[in-house]
């Protein structure tokens, strides 16, 4: 149970296979070309669709859900999804908004997936802050998960979640032995906020890289939406004047197909 299977779809929408464990992240699969408000007078455009279409997906198991409240990570046609999935698993907030087969986590607490002949999936929110200092009252609840289960060889799958890199992401190196990092970049700004970032930069990435020691780091989260800053050519610019040893670990996956790492 070394092997886990992941197929990026956009932005933030990643297929999770662990054994016949089919998990979702944060679905986004509406078409291009709408404008999403995000609030306080923010919005963006979508300009990339998803790699593969919601119908295409295998049964989901469980949606890890960051946040249910913006656009660019849940999308209509992903909440139209959620009601097939044998449960969504979100922050506090979330939960109670979505109601159903939800499970809210505040940062810390766990849950697990359990099903016979299947290795038992813990599921740890870990903390994010979707911008500055003070932010959380505006920008909302944002949680990362981290995943573990028997077998694993190099440490726990995490998906940091919309945040930017401070404090307490840091301090998931403490608690949690991280073997594949999905981290949400972009350096998300907007116009009417000026030089405010909502999400990490690849600089940060770097930080966060040498902080964690991941196996594997895997840039999500950076296509498909005008408010994304930061696309794959910039971030390969700074990737490439970090030291060999980060550069190693980050591991670009091909939108829409299925890659095999060893977890």
């Amino acid at each position: 149970m070394s092997d886990v299977h992941i197929t990026h779809i956009g932005g933030p929408t990643a297929l999770i296979e662990v054994g016949e464990w089919r998990l979702l992240t944060d679905p986004t699969f509406d078409p291009p070309g709408r404008r999403y408000s995000f609030g306080l007078g923010t919005s963006s455009h979508k300009t990339a669709g998803p790699a593969m279409a919601a119908s295409s997906l295998p049964p989901i198991d469980a949606v890890l859900l960051t946040h249910d409240h913006h656009g660019d990570n849940l999308d209509d046609s992903g909440r139209g999804l959620l009601p097939s999935a044998k449960v969504v698993i979100t922050t506090v907030a979330g939960a109670r908004r979505l109601g159903g087969r939800t499970r809210g986590l505040k940062p810390w607490a766990a849950t697990k997936l359990e099903a016979p002949g299947q290795p038992t999936l813990e599921i740890t929110a870990t903390p994010a802050r979707h911008g500055p200092p003070l932010s959380r009252a505006l920008t909302g609840d944002v949680i990362g998960f981290a995943l573990t289960w028997k077998g694993q060889r190099h440490g726990a799958l995490w998906i940091s979640g919309d945040t930017v890199l401070y404090e307490g992401v840091r301090r998931v190196a403490d608690r949690i032995q991280i073997g594949t990092a999905l981290l949400h970049l972009g350096g998300v700004r907007f116009p009417i906020t000026g030089p405010i970032r909502y999400t990490m930069t690849a600089r940060d990435a770097v930080e966060l890289c040498r902080v964690l020691r991941p196996q594997t780091a895997i840039p999500i989260h950076y296509e498909g939406w005008h408010h994304f800053q930061q696309g794959r050519h910039t971030m390969e610019r700074e990737f490439a004047r970090a030291p060999e040893d980060i550069r190693s670990r980050i591991h670009w996956l091909p939108v829409g197909v299925t890659t095999v790492l060893t977890a």
